[in-house]
């Protein structure tokens, strides 16, 4: 770890506390020079960094920049052995995952970046992820417990974490439109894609790489054309820290899923914020449409339908359109 990655762990963990250069010199072991040049390259990174005679050093109470560092102090200590990488920016995340997994990574492995280039959601879709506003973030998987039929509780467990990360932050409870979409305040504020190697001998999965991505702030330039009626953020002004603590928070409550999988203790909240029960969808598959009424989740995460013909059925996979109330436009 370089004197900068060592200098922005002190100051993430206690922002309120101002540290002299000669304190941190001595903590980090090296020169007082060192010190100044590792202030300004994290400057130079766009940290802002509060400078005062006679008391030091703090990283600024407004900063919101993602960080291994700002992420890892929200972790619970169950979770702090996770490998966390913050790039700029990525092509996408879920590649820069894959191509780690198929390099032996463990599991654990997470990669943020702070804007993606190419990042995609369900179906080939592209996922528009601008600078410095979202959240993307991957992470690998290698379920043992799972099988490929089960992945779709993995993704449904995901939106759950992230709802309660997200409902940590704002007080507000969010809705999941099945099966892997959050909206708040009627729109859609984070999408979830899941993507498995599955061994062709065993037909039990290798590896699963998770990836979500969240418009934490509006895009400075606004939303493209196409999205302006659909996307929401999860917050309208900045709010200090907020990324790495839903980065983190989403974490904790996603791997306590994972680690305990017999309790799909998930459900709950997954059904909680359903926007699908109770109310008549549109199920899009193999390029037709047919209208259904969606009665419930089963405990296999399926979306449970009745078509007018009064056939039921229990998706397991698709998509479905929901057309929302007035009062969660």
């Amino acid at each position: 770890m370089t004197t900068k990655d060592r200098l922005l762990a002190m100051l993430e963990g206690k922002r309120d506390v101002f540290f002299s250069g000669e304190d941190i010199a001595k903590a980090l072991q090296v020169s007082r020079a060192a010190v100044w040049k590792a202030v300004q390259a994290l400057r130079a990174e766009g940290y802002p960094i509060d400078a005062v005679t006679n008391k030091g050093y703090r990283l600024s109470r407004e900063c919101d920049i993602l960080s291994a560092q700002g992420v890892m102090k929200y972790l619970k200590p169950e979770y702090r052995s996770l490998d966390v990488t913050v790039l700029p920016t990525a092509d996408s995340t879920n590649a820069v995952v894959r191509q780690r997994a198929a390099e032996g990574a463990a599991e654990g492995c997470v990669v943020i970046a702070r804007e993606q280039t190419a990042g995609r959601g369900r179906l080939g879709r592209r996922f528009f992820s601008p600078p410095d506003t979202g959240l993307y973030l991957s992470l690998l998987l290698r379920p043992a417990a799972y099988t490929p039929r089960q992945a779709v509780c993995l993704t449904a467990a995901a939106a759950a974490a992230m709802g309660r990360a997200v409902e940590q932050l704002t007080g507000q409870a969010p809705g999941i439109k099945w099966v892997n979409d959050l909206f708040l305040r009627g729109k859609k504020v984070c999408g979830i894609l899941t993507e498995a190697s599955v061994g062709l001998e065993t037909g039990a999965m290798e590896s699963m790489v998770l990836g979500v991505g969240v418009n934490v702030y509006p895009p400075r330039d606004g939303f493209p054309e196409e999205l302006g009626t659909i996307a929401g953020s999860v917050l309208d002004h900045p709010v200090p820290d907020a990324k790495n603590r839903l980065a983190g928070e989403f974490l904790n409550a996603f791997l306590a899923f994972y680690t305990h999988p017999e309790e799909k203790a998930y459900l709950e909240d997954y059904r909680r914020w359903s926007l699908a029960v109770g109310r008549e969808v549109t199920v899009l598959s193999g390029g037709r449409e047919a209208r259904a009424y969606a009665y419930g989740i089963d405990d296999d995460c399926r979306l449970l339908v009745r078509y007018g013909d009064g056939k039921a059925d229990a998706l397991s996979y698709g998509e479905i359109a929901i057309r929302l109330q007035p009062e969660n436009a």
